[in-house]
């Protein structure tokens, strides 16, 4: 680590001294006290597997899944699983789309074959495609009643996915579309699990409007921060509805001298994603069990941080939006009830809003969204502290300032990564 990156981190740190605690709790293992109890030897060598394969793709989901309580920790785990399986094969521009398509629509029957496995991906988490023989072994291990939920999912994501493999996402009705079938139908049968294994009322599971909402608004920021990642890989999801409006082929919102324009476009689509809050915010309001909470609010809050961060922005069209580790850490620490969440969510719609250019296109529609999502969080709007932590940290701020040198000498491989905005 140069001398110049480290004296930037202890300014960084300096002006958001939570967050340098935050990061150091987590760092020495505190984010274990938010997780239940796990009995790591009563778990069969497959599932252990299984859970190595979650973390090897995504830390930030692996650490929420592990909050889940009981065997519905299994069951997410194994759902995780098969989704990210369906979204390699779709994702992974190196497969022909006549190898694509039929394992696509044919997925959900791979889950009662033992031995199918598929060893042509390029993918970094290939390994999920070719051990699916040890996934789909956890899978028939699960009750029917998770089987039913978990394979339903499976079938419909992947028939959507192969449509759109046949077609581009055109209008902005396509986006919503395509969203619930990669994202959405993952949000409905998490609900449905969330029913099933009795941890939420039977009303979470059946109210599909509000559950898909959760998984588009999601996937909708994916795809508008994944802009130059998806455009080097020739994948193309912004619908041409709107960058149509703005550029003559999706590929030139990346040229320096359309740079107002990409913007522009930018966001028009981050307010469409936007009018997804308030039943984000519904659906939150319903759940009573503190894991199902945690897991649902904190990918959420994760999200309206990509907003703020993405919104007139024109590093989106050069590579990765980045947030720091420690107000990560931090997002996940203060999200654990609905007050906190709202606070967050005005905090960031506040940061949006002294952003909105009064020039473009879309300012009185993004004015008017920021505005009632504002109102809805309004009455209580400051976080509710963590005050087993909030009069420690306080008194500590420039202990560890001083102490920050010998601390990045010992986790220097970790300590400078950012992380990428809700990773995929």
């Amino acid at each position: 680590m140069t001398r110049k990156k480290t004296m930037e981190m202890l300014k960084t740190w300096l002006r958001h001294p939570k967050e340098l605690y935050n990061l150091v709790w987590f760092k020495m293992g505190g984010y274990k006290t938010m997780m239940p109890k796990m009995d790591q030897d009563s778990l069969s060598e497959s599932l252990c597997l299984c859970y190595r394969y979650v973390n090897q793709s995504s830390q930030s989901y692996s650490a929420i899944i592990h909050m889940l309580d009981g065997k519905l920790r299994h069951v997410v785990c194994i759902l995780y699983l098969v989704l990210l399986a369906l979204d390699i094969v779709e994702d992974d521009m190196t497969i022909s789309l006549e190898t694509k398509i039929p394992i696509l629509h044919n997925f959900h029957s791979f889950l009662n074959q033992p031995d199918w496995r598929f060893m042509g991906s390029n993918d970094k988490n290939k390994h999920v495609l070719e051990d699916f023989p040890t996934i789909s072994l956890e899978f028939r291990n699960l009750a029917k009643v998770y089987q039913d939920v978990i394979a339903d999912v499976c079938r419909k994501v992947g028939l959507g996915m192969a449509e759109f493999l046949e077609k581009k996402v055109e209008s902005e009705k396509d986006w919503d579309k395509y969203c619930h079938y990669a994202s959405g139908q993952l949000g409905i049968g998490l609900s449905q699990l969330f029913s099933v294994s009795k941890l939420e009322d039977l009303t979470v599971g059946q109210d599909i409007e509000l559950a898909n909402t959760m998984g588009v608004f999601l996937h909708k920021i994916d795809i508008i921060r994944d802009y130059h990642e998806d455009l080097l890989a020739g994948r193309e999801f912004w619908p041409q509805e709107v960058w149509s409006k703005y550029a003559n082929t999706m590929s030139d919102l990346a040229r320096p001298e359309n740079v107002n324009k990409a913007i522009q476009c930018l966001n028009e689509l981050i307010t469409n994603a936007l009018h997804h809050i308030p039943d984000v915010l519904t659906y939150l309001s319903r759940l009573k069990n503190q894991s199902v909470f945690n897991f649902c609010a904190i990918p959420q809050v994760r999200a309206i941080v990509i907003l703020a961060a993405c919104y007139n922005n024109p590093q989106v069209f050069q590579g990765p939006v980045k947030i720091r580790k420690g107000q990560d850490v931090s997002l996940m620490m203060d999200a654990t009830n609905l007050q906190a969440v709202k606070a967050i969510v005005y905090q960031y719609m506040e940061e949006i809003y002294r952003k909105i250019p009064s020039t473009d296109p879309s300012s009185s529609r993004t004015q008017q969204i920021v505005t009632s999502v504002c109102s809805l969080c309004s009455p209580r709007r400051t976080i509710v502290p963590q005050t087993h932590y909030y009069a420690i940290y306080m008194s500590c701020v420039m202990v560890l300032a001083v102490l920050a040198w010998q601390y990045l000498n010992m986790v220097s491989k970790g300590a400078d990564e950012d992380i990428y905005i809700a990773e995929n």
